[in-house]
């Protein structure tokens, strides 16, 4: 199930809650019983090389630098 980050604009605080993407929308109280809070954007990092392909692209490793 997703995590989404809250920050309360009553005391400032950061916090993460778990719920279905179906309820990412509502809202969330923080920690301290503050009902003013915002969802934070978040970053997702992917790695790995599913679906990679060997060869280069541009000049380093490409092949077209003379």
């Amino acid at each position: 199930m997703p995590r989404y980050d809250f920050r309360c604009r009553a005391c400032g605080s950061t916090f993460e809650v778990t719920r279905p993407m179906a309820a990412s929308g509502d809202p969330a109280a923080c920690p301290e019983g503050h009902d003013d809070t915002v969802r934070l954007l978040s970053t997702v990092a992917v790695t790995g090389n599913a679906g990679a392909t060997g060869g280069g692209g541009g000049c380093c490793g490409g092949g077209c630098c003379a």
